[in-house]
């Protein structure tokens, strides 16, 4: 394996595919839970994540967050999840293992993600994978770009 960061709008798929990569034995943090942020979406704790990648040569690392560019020279991969916004929308609202999205208002918030920072993303990302294929052949195309 090798530092990879899996990045993407909310409702892409991130969370549901690390999972399958952790079920398949891979070493992955989940930047979401656990205090990896403020908690309220805010940027990464940078001595946290410094120390989590000097410490660790393979691990799979899933999140998005507005300093991650900072961190991008550690990753061997980005892989961007994407999805079109309608699928985005309808599955935040569907998801029951987290509240985010289910709103008016933070819908819109992801309507405006997709339109001004998906772009950086996209940019940043040395693969993108469409978030709407089996999470089985997205595990097989992350475990690939090993």
């Amino acid at each position: 394996m090798a530092r990879i960061l899996l990045t993407g709008m909310s409702g892409a798929g991130k969370s549901t595919l690390l999972a399958e990569l952790a079920r398949r034995g891979h070493h992955t943090v989940e930047t979401d839970l656990e205090g990896w942020t403020d908690g309220n979406g805010g940027p990464w704790n940078e001595d946290r994540m410094t120390g989590l990648l000097e410490s660790h040569r393979d691990v799979v690392i899933c999140g998005t967050a507005e300093n991650q560019g900072r961190f991008r020279a550690w990753f061997d991969h980005v892989v961007l999840l994407s999805a079109p916004l309608d699928v985005l929308i309808d599955r935040v609202r569907a998801r029951t293992d987290n509240p985010y999205g289910r709103t008016r208002a933070q819908q819109e918030e992801i309507r405006g993600y997709v339109r001004d920072v998906e772009p950086a993303l996209r940019r940043m990302a040395t693969v993108e994978f469409d978030g709407r294929r089996a999470v089985s052949d997205l595990a097989d195309a992350v475990e690939a770009l090993t």
